[in-house]
């Protein structure tokens, strides 16, 4: 029997739900229950577990909100965990701070702190701060607060404007400026950047063993010599070592140091935040204009051999050739990837025996022969005027201009004999030589040449199953023949080093779109003595044809009475073949082969890359690559792995970890490999350079290096 047929009952209490105007009304019977805005997602949600709560059915319920039970059943497990604040979902990003810490910063921000102090003591961006500032303004404070731990004065931006190069971190700070200079812990003035006190987490925490490198190489007073003005918040030895660290992190251009977090990769460096990229491209810019790149490279390298000497006194040179892209009439040279000519700029490269960088020059294309004099007389700086040198390089610096520079340095060279090979005169002999323990046997033929140009050389042909397949030439007359193989065979050394410094750390990276454009001096091939050139050729083809036409006609079918008769023809054609090529020759004669370009064009330009700027990013991508490299060994000592054991250590330098700054040293922890091998090889590495304690670049704390506990 229905209700409605019995007299008194109640009506049923249904629901329904209603939207009108915007609004949304949910009724139980007659009586109005709920009514929210139609898009207050949170009334909705309340209403829902309100009525379930009401021991109305899920499904009932979520029939009417046209929603599934699941989800039903999802907002009541919501409310009985959160209340009715997890049946609220914030929209957006969730804000950087509390209405606490809101609040606090606002205090602080009146008793005179500092927006950077207030953003170190909250762990938020100083950007967080100022906008919080803006829009409410500091507030008073009725009682002192305590000062902050690691407050110290701060600009209130580190950016520079590109016509004014640090124009805001350096010199000296005016009275009430709060950006007082301080005297750091090496003696000289430095940043207010600097960390004094702290605890820091970095995700590139593994990138500090690099300073047990350039510790033992003395960066701190190499790069002082390029310093000593005083700074504001960061200071020049700071500079220096961000874009060492960057290069050595994968950064390969300056631009690329935008990319890293800068109050992660501060504390690596001993700062509490890296320089903008604004402000470092421009304070190395300025540092490079009053340096001496070569002079500091070589400051380096002798700091080097002198901490790690190399074991053998051979070295191998080449020839590196940069492609320029840009629309600069920069000058050509010969691309030996492409195989062709095109811009770009040669560098030319100096690396020891165990692949590292000693020396280098930088300029415009030229040849081997050209660049390695100048080399060779920063390689003699470096290691002395009486040291042993066997100068090792390919092919390309086979000529006796480059056989003539080794001599004048006093060093020795060997390299590979230019095609086409000559017959050996010596009959082939065995020598041997041992190279990583072992025994290497091979057949040379063992002779004394005269080279053109040069004078007398040793010649050494290799022959394998009878046959000659390579010759060298060396001035090493005591060196065994195998030995001297061996050694240039190991030529890829410098080929690889192209090839990683150039992939990691930018060496081919255009450090500085700045060019000095002027008038083009350089000598170009004079078109006028081409032109004669190609006379003189079409002459002396005339010529030969008119020669052979005499004897082509004295041997034909033609009657004795016919040949006569043409002989006067032909003799005269040949004479005056022979008065034209005469002319040629002397029309050709006083023309010069090659005259300055401005000859052939006077608007003719030349646009030359600033070497200073281009020179000093350079030097610290060598040292970056060189301290990786270093690292590298070391670690390999403990890890034997030849294959990997470079990329291991590259991954390494981006290990995570903590810095923990106190006064009297600097601990980092480093967080723990997940591999066992290499986690050994890490504990074992890190005692090991605990033991001869290294310091940051204008710190005098020492660095100790530990792993983290094992979970």
């Amino acid at each position: 029997m229905l209700q409605t047929e019995l007299l008194g009952m109640p009506e049923p209490a249904v629901l329904r739900l209603v939207t009108s105007g915007g609004q949304v009304m949910v009724t139980c019977g007659r009586v109005l229950v709920y009514r929210y805005d139609a898009d207050d997602i949170g009334m909705r949600n309340l209403a829902i577990v309100a009525l379930t709560d009401a021991d109305r059915r899920v499904d009932e319920v979520a029939a009417v909100f046209e929603m599934t039970a699941t989800y039903v059943s999802m907002l009541r497990g919501r409310a009985r965990r959160n209340g009715s604040s997890g049946l609220v979902r914030r929209r957006g990003r969730p804000p950087k701070l509390s209405e606490k810490q809101v609040a606090q910063a606002r205090v602080w921000a009146g008793s005179g702190w500092t927006q950077q102090a207030i953003a170190d003591r909250l762990k938020v961006a100083r950007s967080v701060i100022s906008d919080l500032l803006a829009r409410l303004g500091p507030a008073p404070v009725q009682e002192a607060l305590p000062e902050p731990e690691e407050a110290e004065p701060e600009p209130e931006t580190d950016q520079v404007e590109a016509d004014e190069p640090g124009a805001d971190e350096r010199g000296p700070a005016g009275p009430g400026s709060g950006e007082e200079q301080a005297v750091g812990a090496a003696g000289w003035f430095t940043g207010s950047s600097r960390v004094g006190e702290g605890v820091f987490g970095s995700r590139y925490a593994g990138a500090m063993l690099l300073h047990a490198y350039l510790d033992r190489v003395g960066a701190q007073s190499i790069f002082a010599s390029l310093t000593g003005r005083p700074a504001r918040r960061y200071d020049d030895l700071a500079v220096l070592s961000t874009a060492t660290l960057g290069f050595a992190l994968g950064v390969d251009t300056m631009e690329g140091a935008k990319h890293l977090r800068r109050a992660e990769a501060g504390p690596v460096v001993g700062l509490r935040m890296i320089p903008e990229l604004a402000t470092l491209r421009a304070r190395l810019s300025a540092l490079a204009d009053g340096s001496d790149p070569l002079g500091l490279q070589r400051a380096f390298a002798a700091g080097m051999l002198s901490a790690d000497p190399a074991g053998d006194p051979v070295y191998f040179v080449d020839d590196h050739f940069v492609a320029y892209s840009g629309a600069r009439p920069v000058g050509k040279g010969w691309n030996t990837k492409r195989r062709h000519a095109q811009p770009g700029r040669d560098d030319t490269l100096v690396v020891d025996a165990r692949g590292r960088a000693v020396v280098f020059g930088s300029g415009e294309p030229t040849g081997l022969s050209s660049t390695l004099p100048g080399v060779l007389a920063q390689l003699r700086q470096v290691l002395g005027a009486q040291a042993p040198v066997l100068l090792g390089f390919d092919r390309g610096g086979a000529y006796p201009a480059a056989f003539t520079a080794c001599r004048a340095a006093a060093a020795d060279w060997v390299t590979y004999r230019r095609a086409p090979l000559v017959q050996a005169a010596a009959a082939p002999r065995r020598s041997w030589a041992i190279r990583d323990g072992k025994r290497i046997t091979v057949m040379l033929a063992d002779e004394s040449v005269a080279i053109k140009g040069y004078g007398t050389a040793r010649q050494l042909t290799l022959f394998e199953a009878d046959v000659p397949v390579l010759q060298l030439l060396t001035s090493d007359t005591g060196a065994s023949g195998a030995g001297l193989l061996c050694w240039l065979r190991a030529r890829w050394r410098i080929e690889n080093m192209f090839k990683y410094a150039a992939e990691h750390n930018g060496i081919d990276t255009l450090a500085d779109y700045a060019m000095d454009i002027g008038p083009d001096t350089r000598k170009v091939t004079n078109p006028a003595r081409t032109a004669a050139r190609k006379t003189l050729a079409a002459a002396e083809a005339d010529l030969i044809t008119a020669e052979r036409a005499l004897p082509q006609m004295l041997a034909g079918p033609s009657t004795p009475k016919q040949k006569n008769s043409a002989l006067p023809k032909i003799h005269r054609r040949i004479e005056d073949a022979t008065a034209a090529v005469a002319a040629a020759k002397t029309k050709l004669h006083p023309i010069p082969a090659k005259i300055l370009a401005t000859d052939l064009d006077p608007d003719a330009k030349r646009a030359r890359p600033r070497i200073e700027r281009r020179g000093l990013q350079m030097v610290l991508r060598l040292l970056a690559f060189n301290a990786e490299a270093w690292l590298a060994e070391h670690l390999n000592a403990y890890l034997a792995d030849p294959d990997e054991y470079r990329a291991i250590t590259r991954n390494l330098l981006h290990l995570s970890g903590q810095i923990d700054y106190t006064t009297k040293a600097i601990t980092v922890t480093l967080d723990r490999p997940d591999s066992p091998r290499i986690a050994r090889a890490l504990q074992l590495l890190t005692d090991e350079l605990n033991t001869t304690p290294a310091r940051l670049p204008g710190d005098r704390r020492r660095l100790t290096y530990q792993l983290a506990e094992a979970t």
